[in-house]
């Protein structure tokens, strides 16, 4: 298959128009005539990611991040993204990166199914037209209702993690939840309006947890982290044991 049609399928399934304006997802590196018989999957396109790709003989490298955001006015070896990019172009390797577009078309409704979240809704529209509302995260109900606790263990269970970071009460029990696979800082205030009990995310540092648990949401970073609604008293964020 060739290098443009697999990117015609990518763009089907997660279309560049949903990406957010300051993103730079898309082909960013290599020829669309390329053939491509080996894809090779990394969250980042670092140094390593692209010598193990290089290693297995893949024809393209497929990121979520894109290694090329602002622009750029010179590849070379002297700077450490022309240096990757002279990598990818010697190897003769296609370069394609799925960022916002893939969180919004996708990586949202893919973190939902996993938790089974019911009555669901879009979290956060940024994308609107006569034929639907699309945006960052989900929000939806429980499969039941569950405490705080028993939702950490939860979502440890679901996506397979040693552990999770919380914000918020452990015996608050949670009906309402809303997730948003990455960085979820942004995603509060979204959270909050919408009525969620507890925010599941997967990034967010110790300040925007106690601040999240202070406006009244529990936080729960999927990854690593949990917040929990209308819970007074600024809590400290806990390790649950492994």
């Amino acid at each position: 298959m060739r290098c443009a049609d697999v990117i015609r399928k990518l763009e089907e399934l997660s279309p560049l128009a949903y990406a957010e304006s300051w993103d730079n997802p898309g082909l960013l590196a290599g020829r669309t005539d390329k053939e491509i018989k080996r894809i090779y999957i990394a969250v980042d396109a670092t140094t390593e990611a692209i010598a193990e790709a290089e290693i297995v003989g893949a024809d393209m490298l497929l990121t979520h991040h894109p290694l090329i955001f602002k622009g750029i006015k010179k590849v070379n070896s002297e700077d450490f993204i022309g240096r990757r990019i002279l990598t990818l172009l010697q190897a003769d390797m296609c370069y394609y990166a799925m960022h916002t577009n893939f969180d919004v078309m996708g990586m949202a409704d893919a973190a939902a199914d996993e938790l089974k979240l019911q009555n669901r809704e879009v979290l956060d529209i940024t994308f609107e037209d006569d034929i639907a509302k699309e945006g960052f995260g989900r929000l939806g109900d429980l499969p039941y209702p569950m405490t705080v606790d028993e939702c950490a263990a939860y979502v440890k269970e679901r996506f397979h993690l040693q552990a999770v970071k919380v914000f918020g009460q452990g015996s608050r029990q949670l009906v309402r939840a809303a997730i948003s696979p990455g960085s979820g800082k942004s995603m509060i205030a979204p959270a909050l309006g919408k009525g969620a009990d507890v925010l599941i995310t997967g990034d967010i540092d110790h300040h925007e947890g106690i601040d999240a648990v202070e406006q009244g949401i529990c936080a729960k970073p999927s990854a690593k982290q949990l917040f929990c609604r209308r819970i007074s008293p600024v809590l400290p964020d806990c390790q649950l044991p492994q």
